[in-house]
């Protein structure tokens, strides 16, 4: 399965048994995105809410990765099985659906693609949408299979400076990035990790959707002209995640996220910042 798939395949391939769809709109974003289409969603989707449910709830800091136990069982209350063939997506265009693609990447499980365009694309091209609800599902039978290499923790991190193995890529706008504009939450240091690089996350869409390969290509030549591994990060894991996808697209594979990204990094004592 393509990691990401048009409207037009979606509405081809709807009536597949195996096919789930899964809603991962925020009830917010601080990139002071707009919602377009409000309270609706695809036709027969399912809400997966990585923020309050399927997130480590005991870390104190946002969105994290849950446990391998807790993804599979929080799957399977929504059906999920081994089998199915997962698209996902959000009323933002694209923003918070590559990081559920990476959870579940994550956990072992391929057949799962990114909806280009989300709601908006959909709904602009007449296909059916409902009220937002979450129907009853049968228990699924996924099974997680954790892929340890597609995640960084903080001490990778500070090792990677010294040794620079990998090139870390920052998400963030260019002025959160270089600390000249506040984060957006508060009591957040400004700056960025040492040697890290700078690739906002908006630079790689348009109008919602994903620029071309022609258009990705310079873009990550230019930030890594050695084709070295790269480690994604941003404020909070999320937009780091559009990064990936958008180097998946052009045929990276061995790319990683810092999950607790720059939330967790500013607050570990001894931890270098730069600006």
């Amino acid at each position: 399965m393509n990691a990401i798939v048009s409207v037009t395949w979606l509405s081809e391939n709807f009536n597949d048994q195996n096919l789930v769809i899964l809603d991962t709109s925020p009830e917010s974003n601080v990139s002071n995105l707009i919602v377009e289409f409000p309270n609706i969603q695809i036709k027969g989707a399912l809400f997966f809410d990585f923020k309050n449910v399927i997130a480590d709830k005991e870390s104190d800091l946002p969105n994290m990765l849950p446990s391998p136990e807790v993804f599979e069982q929080e799957c399977r209350k929504l059906g999920i099985n081994s089998n199915s063939q997962i698209v996902v997506y959000d009323n933002l265009g694209i923003y918070a659906s590559p990081r559920v693609w990476w959870m579940f990447k994550s956990m072992g499980h391929h057949n799962i693609a990114v909806l280009d365009g989300g709601l908006s694309e959909w709904k602009k091209n007449n296909y059916s949408c409902e009220p937002r609800k979450q129907p009853k599902v049968n228990l699924g039978n996924f099974k997680a299979n954790f892929k340890q290499e597609l995640v960084r923790n903080a001490s990778q991190i500070l090792e990677n400076i010294s040794k620079n193995n990998e090139v870390v890529i920052d998400a963030r706008s260019k002025e959160r990035f270089e600390g000249t504009k506040p984060e957006t939450r508060e009591n957040l240091k400004s700056g960025h990790i040492p040697n890290s690089l700078n690739l906002p996350f908006l630079e790689v869409l348009k109008d919602g959707k994903f620029i071309s390969k022609e258009e990705l290509l310079p873009l990550f030549n230019k930030i890594n002209p050695n084709k070295s591994s790269m480690i994604f990060t941003c404020g909070s894991g999320i937009t780091a995640c559009i990064l990936q996808l958008a180097a998946k697209k052009i045929g990276y594979n061995d790319a990683s996220i810092y999950d607790g990204s720059w939330t967790e990094w500013e607050q570990l004592k001894g931890f270098p910042i730069e600006k």
